[in-house]
Order: structure tokens, then sequence, then C-alpha cells
């Protein structure tokens, strides 16, 4: 009988010769030590250390499709334009490589029929003729403008992005899974939110320094990397962490502080009670710091419809907060930034009401299918504006939109429905509802930004649709107590 390699280590390690035991170590180390030395030695430290620990992380990934779904939070929240220092044609992403990982294990444990049947849980059906409508309109658009390689890649990135929710609702099956995304949702936007803070309070030149360490991953870096209200230095600093744009970075605080509100008011929080009130707190202030308008609206929005359902705590929060920012000297400016905002006299209001107009023309040129995802047929327009629906009816038309809108208005219609038989105080309360308006503040949000469907910005869909997938995994769990029963018993309390 031929004996494996891993069989005859481990008899080797538990043989009662300690010679045999002694030889057995050294050879594991050497085996170990000689790949690593080899490759710190050709890559030199940095890089070699990086590559190795990425190759641990990568064979984790593919041992274990959870490692992969933390490393893509960590990738969404933490480095979201992080690149190989690689070209290829063109240089991979961080978020290029995780969502290839968790695909290509998720594939393969449909072959192998490990998960089952493929769920297709409400919105399923939508959001896939939306990925099929992306795709018309992305082929439509070539006939007036030039396939590269970099269009390419952002288009197949965010087909993907938007394709992660078809992954969490059937990866995500119990409510010890949902709990652990969740967490390291809350964790990695609070890790987020401090590096936005910590940045924004240091000396100028530090930041820049800092923030410009990151190039080894292509990352912008030099003096250009702060950003300004209205691209301006004589006005207030705006944060913006590893987010590179602070309205981006204002998105991403929408859902992860909509999430941990909920569970700050929830009767069994996943988390110490005081531990995410410091994090609830940390994320809002940052979220001040990017003096982003849009973002502040959507989360007031989704904190306001949260308390008016079911959490009637969070109006008082809400409403505390309010009052310091009304009161506190140093929140005068933003403020001021936001009643011009809502008056329409700053700069960049008044940038954003033309962009609605020429938006308006060209969706009227190019009604139903748009004009695609890589450039206008006409010179006397453009493709972009700060409104998320008007650049999907940019892109794919007035038929696009109204499937985006069907997906999220079937997913609000069981999110409701959902609620209805959750009762209050139960498991799944605080994650249905801090997912729910979690979306309802992004979308709110997405009024006045186009950051959750932009080629330039797949992990910001990628979060959207990350958070959409675990609110109908929530859903699903409310309408199958027998799931919910053996997932009690299987979840330790993550706040004990």
């Amino acid at each position: 009988m031929t004996i494996g390699p891993r069989a005859l280590m481990e008899r080797a390690l538990l043989h009662r010769q300690p010679w045999v035991r002694l030889a057995a170590i050294v050879a594991i180390c050497l085996a170990v030590a000689l790949p690593a030395g080899a490759v710190l030695g050709l890559a030199g430290a940095l890089y070699g250390t990086a590559l190795l620990i990425g190759l641990a992380v990568g064979y984790l990934m593919l041992r274990h499709l959870m490692v992969g779904l933390l490393a893509l939070v960590g990738v969404i929240c933490l480095l979201p334009f992080a690149a190989l220092p690689i070209d290829i044609g063109f240089s991979p992403t961080f978020l290029d490589l995780v969502l290839g990982a968790v695909f290509f294990v998720w594939a393969g444990r449909l072959v192998t029929r490990r998960d089952g049947d493929l769920r297709t849980d409400p919105p399923t059906v939508p959001v896939l003729v939306f990925v099929a409508l992306a795709v018309v309109s992305f082929i439509l658009g070539l006939s007036h403008a030039r396939l590269t390689a970099n269009n390419a890649r952002h288009f197949a990135e965010i087909l993907l992005s938007v394709l992660v929710f078809v992954l969490i609702i059937n990866t995500i099956r119990t409510r010890r899974q949902l709990n652990v995304l969740l967490g390291a949702l809350m964790v990695a936007g609070f890790g987020a939110a401090l590096v936005g803070i910590v940045l924004y309070v240091l000396p100028d030149d530090l930041s820049v320094r800092l923030l410009s360490m990151l190039r080894v991953v292509r990352y912008p870096s030099g003096a250009e990397v702060l950003r300004y209200v209205e691209d301006n230095p004589e006005l207030p600093l705006r944060a913006i962490s590893t987010s590179v744009d602070p309205n981006v970075l204002g998105g991403l605080l929408i859902f992860v502080s909509t999430i941990t509100a909920a569970q700050v008011v929830a009767p069994r929080p996943l988390f110490r009670r005081g531990l995410l009130v410091a994090m609830l707190l940390t994320m809002v202030g940052c979220l001040i710091l990017t003096y982003s308008r849009g973002s502040f609206a959507g989360l007031a929005a989704a904190v306001g419809l949260m308390s008016l359902l079911r959490y009637r705590k969070l109006f008082w929060v809400g409403l505390g907060i309010l009052v310091v920012l009304l009161i506190l000297p140093p929140s005068q400016a933003y403020v001021a930034h936001f009643v011009e905002g809502v008056q329409g006299d700053d700069l960049a209001t008044q940038m954003r009401f033309g962009e609605y107009r020429d938006a308006l023309r060209l969706i009227a040129r190019s009604p139903w299918f748009g004009v695609g995802f890589t450039g206008t047929p006409d010179i006397d327009t453009y493709l972009g504006v700060s409104n998320v629906y008007l650049l999907i009816a940019e892109e794919m038309g007035v038929v696009g939109l109204a499937a985006f809108l069907a997906a999220m208005g079937t997913f609000f219609w069981h999110f409701l429905g959902a609620l209805r038989r959750c009762p209050p105080g139960a498991p799944l309360e605080a994650p249905l509802l801090g997912t729910g308006m979690a979306v309802a503040g992004g979308l709110a949000g997405g009024v006045l930004d186009h950051y959750l469907f932009n080629l330039v910005f797949p992990h910001a869909a990628a979060l959207l649709w990350l958070v959409v997938g675990l609110g109908t995994v929530t859903i699903r769990l409310t309408a199958t107590p027998e799931a919910e029963a053996e997932a009690e018993v299987a979840t330790p309390s993550l706040a004990a």
C-alpha cells in the first residue's frame, strides 16, 4: 500500500525515535523556509513579504469561501483602489483578484453540488435582467465608441459586483454566517472611519506622506491626494481615508453606520454596546468630515426610516447629533456648507444642476437602451452625472433603469413582509432593519451622487449588492424558523 506524503510526515512527527521526529521538524522548516527565502531574495523584503502574505491569503480563500467573503469586505472598506504593481495590459486590482477567487470557489462548489441547488430568492430575476440589459447596452454602445482593455475590465468588474448578490444568497445559509459578515462590515467600516479621522487631524504634510506610501499598490501620491471643498485649498479639508474620493467614503459610511446603529439599539447586539457606540460615533464623525451632503442626507434618511419602522430610540440619537452640529463652533463650517447646498448657492450644487440638464438631454436622444458605458455618439454630450438613477438611464436607458428599480422595489416589498413577521426583540430584527435601511440610505444618497453604479468605483457597487444580498438572506431566515433555530444552537454570542 502506498503511503502519501501527509501520512508519512505524520508518522515521522509521531515516531518513537527522537532523531526521526527532529529530522521531520527540520525537513518541514526547510520546506517552508527555502521557498520563502527565495521569494524574499528575488522580490525584496517589501514585495516579497507582500507576495507571501498574498499567497497565504489566496490559499485560504481557495480553501474556505467565507475567508474570501471576509477579504472582499476588507478590500471594499480599506483598500478599494489597490492594484498589483504589474502590468499585463492593465493592473489587476485587489478587488479583481478577490472577486475572481470567490466566484471561482463558488463555481466549484456548484459543480460538485456541495451547496445544493441554486437559490433564486427575490429579487434574483430582476437582478439578472438588469445584468443582461447592461450587457446589451454595452454592446450597443460599441457602435460609437472604441473598446479598450481598460473599459472591458471595468465593465466586467461592475457585472461581477452586481452578481455579488447572487453569490451571497447562495453561500450565506445560517444566522451565524450572516452575523460574521455583518460584524466584518462594522469592524472594517470602523477601521476606514478611524483612518479617515486620523489622517484629517494630522498635519497635511504628514498625511500626504502616509497616503503616498500606498503608491506601491497604484494609489495616487503627492499633494493632490488631499481633497478640499470645491477643490479649493482655501476651503475646508475633506476626509478621504483610503477611499481617494470623499463622496465615495461618505457612501461607504452610510452603509456601515446604519448597520451599526441598528446593533446599538438591538436587545442582543453582536458586540458590546459601549464598543458599538464608540464605533458609531467614529463613523458619523468621519462622515461629517467628508463634507458629503448627499451622504449625510442618506444616513439621516436611513436612521429616520429605521426609527419610524421600529427603533424609536434612534430618533432621539439623531436629534442629539443634529443639535450638537448646530451648536458646536467647529461644525459651523459644515452646517454652512450644507445650507449652501440646499439653497443652491455654491459652485458644486450649480454644477450638479447643469449635469442634470445635460443628462436629461442625453437620455432624450437615446431613451430605451442608453448610449452604453464607453462614450456618447454626439460631440455635444458627455457621459456622467452626479445622480445614480440618471447615470443608469444614460448608460442603459429607461429600460435598464426600470430593471434596477424593479430589483430594489422587489427587495423592499419582501423586506416589509419580513418586518411584519419579525417580532420586536427577535435576534434577526437588527440585521433585518440594519441591512434594509442601509440600502435605503444608500439609494437616498444616490440622488446626489453616482458611485453606486460607476465603472470607476466597482467596489461601491459591490458594497450595495453585498448588503442587498445580506438583507435578502435575513428575509429568508425570518421565514424559516427551523434554520434560525439551528443557527441559534451553532452560534456563540459575539457580545460575550
